[in-house]
């Protein structure tokens, strides 16, 4: 053999054989309004390769320059049936194959339904709710991470813990629940992020390293298309957790990214996030002002994916799409959603309006000022010619006023004042209120929070307008500082505690008192159309006491709260008198007589 010819065959021979490690995502759909798919491929000595898919249209086919990763569109024919497909990437150097399956889409009915004012929503951290299988505490690929006593281990609550535990939420009126993250997140302790000198882990789910993989703690995609199920059968939509802006520190992109600009920055150069939310709806602020804010690495460690990169756009559109049909999930809860361009949320939630129209998404927007949360509603364009078309947000201006005014003896005027800036949204009544959630310390546990001040906090939440939601344990009043204080374990989530409060006897005499409360006050709320349905108008406010009505064309509902330490006369129900620290509910009839139907 010619010189020249043995040194192209000890060439090739030198090349690495490629291989695949992860396809993403794993499978698809037929009939799905995304096809062709775009394919994420992860393996090594991928350079120069092609791909071939049996049975399935490929194009655009591009590889970083690494050879770790391998972009390629998939095109489902028509008229193709599900089942499973071998994917071979070749090169000089061989080959190497990878399944990608083809599924049927699950049934439309009962599934995908979005959220509305009728319904109240639970908010459940899985790992601190209840433990429902054993066997996942402390697993093997991830041991060490599992310790009760640590408030920043895993605690061993989970999807089956929830599963076992929906009958509760159905007998407290819930009527949608809302876990935090499922994604899989790190398998050792994080040492780059310490507390009191000691390592954490991301227990809560905000930390993936694989979009499309489950939680080994928490359960299985199978365990979670079975909640998603049992919840359903029950009446109990389902809102997943997703956190578009960043990954967890140790997500194998932070140390091999599909594309150098894949993030915004590198572990090694990268901006520190700012938190100048107030800049984004700034006309006058500058690119370079705002960029701290879009691009900032949150605490200085979460990796800042950057949407402006189209290849970023589709895979996290596609991952959203995938979670949706592989689960059947009613709704999103998007994390820290300022801290993505408007123009990203645009396209995002056209593509889910495209394929599920009823679902809906809530986002997280963390400021007290009315004018700067609604600036992230969806359903106007604001100065920027964008409307971002997500459906609403988080109402945090008016948690700050229910704890300043029920838990710190604040003046409810400031509630009534902040309700009244309704007019920046466009659509207030899909705004989601609440008291509190796990991100902040608990109700019962500010300085001068008590018992009837969480009753009149939980009398205003369910009867004002908006979308309530609970966080799970403040219906039995659950007390907790600063995170993580403020994820307690449920009492009576593990076998091994002491009492019970999932069980009526398990209760305290006050937690019971005030679980009747909520319940009755639920209860309500669904009987009573005005509650979630009708027009809010103000008919008497004070520093002490809000008088206001919800009316619909056939009813009316008055709601009176004395949060005073004096007793109040209520100005439009034939003299009633309000003791201190009182709230009632009246329903008006044709003839305008109030009849009352509750009383705290």
């Amino acid at each position: 053999m010619r010189p020249f010819l043995l040194a192209i065959v000890a060439t090739i021979a030198l090349a690495a054989q490629p291989s695949i490690t992860k396809v993403e995502p794993p499978n698809w759909f037929l009939n799905h309004s995304i096809n062709p798919v775009r394919l994420l491929i992860r393996g090594a000595g991928l350079q120069n390769a092609h791909l071939d898919a049996a049975g399935l249209g490929v194009s655009r086919v591009s590889v970083n320059a690494p050879g770790t990763y391998l972009f390629a569109d998939v095109t489902i024919p028509s008229g193709a049936t599900a089942g499973a497909h071998d994917l071979r990437v070749t090169t000089r150097a061989g080959s190497a194959q990878a399944r990608f399956d083809i599924l049927a889409p699950l049934p439309r009915e009962g599934r995908f339904q979005g959220f509305s004012p009728e319904d109240v929503i639970y908010l459940v951290m899985p790992d601190r709710f209840a433990n429902g299988d054993t066997d996942n505490d402390d697993p093997k690929i991830s041991a060490g991470l599992y310790d009760r006593t640590k408030p920043r281990y895993y605690h061993g609550g989970d999807l089956q813990g929830v599963i076992g535990h929906l009958p509760y939420l159905k007998q407290l009126g819930i009527t949608a629940l809302w876990m935090t993250p499922l994604y899989d997140n790190v398998n050792h302790l994080n040492d780059r992020e310490k507390y009191d000198g000691l390592p954490i882990t991301d227990y809560h789910g905000y930390g993936a390293i694989d979009y499309y993989g489950v939680e080994e703690h928490l359960g299985t995609l199978d365990l979670v298309r079975q909640l998603v199920d049992r919840a359903h059968s029950l009446g109990i939509k389902v809102i997943q957790d997703q956190v578009a802006n960043h990954t967890g520190p140790f997500h194998p992109w932070v140390t091999n990214a599909p594309l150098p600009n894949w993030y915004h920055g590198t572990e090694a150069s990268h901006v520190k996030e700012t938190w100048q939310t107030f800049t984004l709806e700034d006309p006058h602020a500058t690119t370079e002002v705002k960029r701290s804010t879009l691009d900032g690495w949150f605490i200085d460690i979460l990796p800042d994916m950057n949407q402006e990169e189209p290849e970023v756009a589709r895979y996290e559109i596609q991952n959203t799409l995938w979670w949706l049909g592989m689960t059947g999930f009613d709704a999103i809860r998007q994390d820290t959603l300022p801290y993505v361009p408007r123009t990203f949320w645009h396209q995002w939630m056209q593509a889910i309006r495209r394929e599920y129209p009823h679902v809906k998404v809530v986002g997280e927007m963390f400021d007290e000022d009315p004018a700067l949360v609604s600036f992230f509603q969806g359903g106007a364009k604001r100065f920027d010619g964008v409307d971002s078309l997500v459906d609403t947000v988080f109402d945090f201006p008016s948690y700050f006023k229910i704890r300043d005014t029920f838990a710190r003896g604040g003046n409810l005027k400031d509630l009534a004042n902040v309700v009244g800036h309704d007019y920046l949204y466009p659509n207030p009544n899909l705004l989601v209120t609440f008291l509190g959630l796990h991100d902040v310390k608990r109700f019962m546990s500010e300085g001068r929070a008590t018992a009837e001040g969480l009753k009149l906090a939980f009398t205003f939440l369910m009867t004002a307008r908006g979308v309530p939601l609970i966080y799970y344990g403040d219906e039995i009043g659950m007390s907790g500082g600063d995170d993580p204080d403020n994820r307690r374990d449920f009492p009576g989530g593990w076998k091994e505690d002491p009492r019970n409060a999932f069980d009526a006897q398990g209760r305290t005499p006050s937690e019971r008192d005030l679980f009747d409360y909520v319940q009755k006050l639920i209860q309500l709320r669904a009987q009573l159309e005005p509650l979630r349905l009708g027009k809010m108008s103000s008919l008497a406010v004070t520093d002490q006491a809000w008088v206001y009505s919800r009316e619909t064309a056939t009813q009316k509902v008055i709601v009176a709260i004395n949060n005073g330490v004096t007793p109040y006369p209520v100005p439009i129900t034939n003299g009633t008198t309000l003791p201190p620290r009182s709230a009632e509910i009246y329903v008006v009839d044709k003839h305008g007589a109030h009849g009352q139907i509750l009383r705290k």
